[in-house]
């Protein structure tokens, strides 16, 4: 302890944690490096410089030629509100698709922005079939839809083309949340048609939390322009936040210098690995990982495999387990972090991360085998050896994938 009673930076968690929970991931070590730098002006012309290619990034990464996108300068969520906030306003109908905590999270937030908010909601855990989805679009005829692309509470992929281009047929303007899926599994923006996107750095891109990419294309910018008043938060005006990442360069706030450092970074080594084969990595890694815990005598959440998001894996918590006392154990045991159950899967569910450097074939296997001794000590009898063997089966039918990196 310093003399201000403030624990030292060393003591806060042994350099060995590994994160595999749906919070921050193990960030590669060449991005902290990269944020360890002396910071220089936000307007600074070698600042400038790499603002330009982070925006040419993000929208690549996006897989978009969307002119208004950028990095928020806050977390996730921070994205999410903005998003809403640039496009909500009093009396907008706004439909939620609604099948975890976060989906539940942006009804909340279009909520408090004055919307007049529908939710549709599908079991936790299920996702939402395209045709029930666009029944209620045509029902309600809202003026946004909003929807979660990769579920972080549980673990569900949604298909988004089929909602995408029915909320265009029927003048909708579609937010999506990517914030647990850009970067390891294919989000489309422009080729599915969705008009608006957020994401965050902590994810599958790799970065510490701070940052959250946003895209808006034309259909969206519209909407911005044609306000009756202004967008109701400042600090998120889109339009206004433009003037600092485009052309203008007109001082809007002072980005957070040393995550933009580092979302640079993080960006390079997803080009250098390439980002179809980034997919794949974590797709086989979090095949491996769903294919292990099953062989063990563990039941996973989402029970469609076409659904499973390979980025974060549930699985539910045996009967007559205890469910903080094993995660507990992994972490203090093994140095191995793991996430909770959220709302109603509090204490139901376990949530397995294999995102951005976390997701390596190494972490698999210590998972297995960690999570299979504890259970064993807890009374429960899981088959360690059939899971550590069903995980190797997948990466031996995937030899030409690099798993690790």
């Amino acid at each position: 302890m310093s003399e201000f009673g403030l624990r030292e930076w060393r003591d806060l968690a042994p350099p060995n944690r590994i994160l595999m929970g749906p919070g921050p991931s193990n960030v590669d070590p060449r991005v902290l490096r990269a944020m360890v730098h002396q910071p220089i002006g936000h307007l600074d012309p070698d600042f400038l410089a790499i603002m330009d290619e982070v925006r040419e990034g993000l929208r690549r990464l996006f897989r978009t030629r969307n002119g208004l996108t950028f990095p928020i300068s806050g977390t996730g969520s921070a994205g999410m509100e903005a998003c809403l906030a640039n496009l909500i306003e009093d009396g907008d109908k706004v439909l939620v698709f609604v099948k975890g905590y976060f989906g539940n999270r942006m009804a909340q937030m279009a909520e408090r922005l004055g919307a007049e908010v529908v939710v549709v909601e599908q079991e936790w855990g299920k996702a939402f079939d395209p045709d029930d989805a666009c029944e209620a679009i045509r029902k309600h005829n809202p003026k946004i839809v909003a929807i979660v692309h990769a579920e972080t509470s549980t673990g569900v992929l949604q298909p988004v083309e089929e909602i995408a281009k029915c909320a265009r047929e029927h003048d909708a303007i579609i937010v999506l949340d990517t914030v647990t899926s850009l970067g390891g599994v294919p989000v489309l923006i422009d080729e599915w048609g969705v008009d608006v996107s957020h994401s965050a750095t902590q994810k599958c891109i790799g970065a510490p939390p701070g940052l959250a990419p946003v895209t808006f294309n034309e259909r969206a910018i519209k909407v911005l322009k044609s306000r009756k008043r202004p967008c109701r938060s400042w600090y998120f005006d889109a339009l206004l936040v433009k003037t600092y990442w485009g052309e203008d360069r007109a001082y809007h706030h002072t980005a957070p210098i040393n995550m933009v450092f580092a979302l640079r970074e993080a960006i390079r080594l997803i080009e250098e690995e390439g980002l179809e084969n980034r997919w794949e990595r974590h797709r086989v890694n979090g095949l491996a990982l769903s294919k292990g815990l099953e062989a063990m005598g563990l039941t996973l959440l989402v029970t469609e495999p076409e659904h499973r998001l390979p980025v974060l894996t549930t699985v539910l918590v045996p009967d007559g387990v205890d469910d903080t006392r094993v995660r507990m154990r992994l972490l203090n045991e093994f140095h191995l972090e793991i996430g909770a159950g959220l709302g109603p899967l509090k204490g139901r569910i376990w949530r397995f991360g294999l995102m951005g450097y976390s997701s390596q074939k190494r972490n698999v296997f210590l998972a297995i085998s960690a999570l299979g001794a504890i259970l064993r000590d807890e009374g429960f009898p899981c088959d360690v050896e059939s899971g550590l063997a069903a995980a190797q089966e997948v990466y031996r039918s995937h030899t030409a994938v690099a798993v690790e990196i």
